[in-house]
């Protein structure tokens, strides 16, 4: 019991990477928005991530055609090694990278069978909408310091 109670989560270390792995998002979804922030926020360094809108240049060069138009429109991680990750898949990757407890989660979060966790991803995202406030139309500003964070 003892462990339990001295656990520290700054023990659980983010996994690295050879290069900040990218995170596409629906820049029309609030939750969309939420998540990049929520990222921002838990990526100190900013090594572990960039960002780039669905209908970005970034994501036409990441991905041909075809590829596009199979994936949902939400939330996708091209990983270090250029793994395309969807749905709760990527979700939990991005957990597992930001450390601490969040790690814990993504790691947790895995032990559920996938069929099950993206039926709850797809509630929500239908439900997403409704939900999350959408952004306002026009971009928002992006402070100096993490400009580069973003991929046009």
């Amino acid at each position: 019991m003892l462990p339990l109670v001295t656990f520290d989560p700054a023990w659980l270390r983010p996994r690295k990477a050879e290069r900040p792995e990218v995170v596409f998002y629906d820049g029309h979804c609030g939750l969309c928005h939420w998540a990049v922030r929520f990222i921002l926020v838990r990526d100190h360094t900013g090594e572990a991530f960039r960002f780039a809108p669905l209908n970005s240049i970034t994501f036409r060069a990441a991905l041909s055609a075809t590829a596009r138009a199979a994936l949902p429109d939400s939330l996708i991680v091209q990983t270090d090694e250029g793994a395309i990750l969807m749905r709760s898949d990527a979700v939990l990757h991005v957990l597992r990278r930001l450390g601490g407890m969040w790690r814990v989660v993504g790691i947790v979060g895995r032990l559920i069978p996938r069929a099950l966790r993206d039926h709850v991803y797809d509630t929500i995202a239908r439900m997403r909408h409704c939900l999350f406030k959408a952004p306002v139309s026009s971009c928002p500003l992006i402070p100096a310091g993490l400009r580069a964070r973003f991929l046009e």
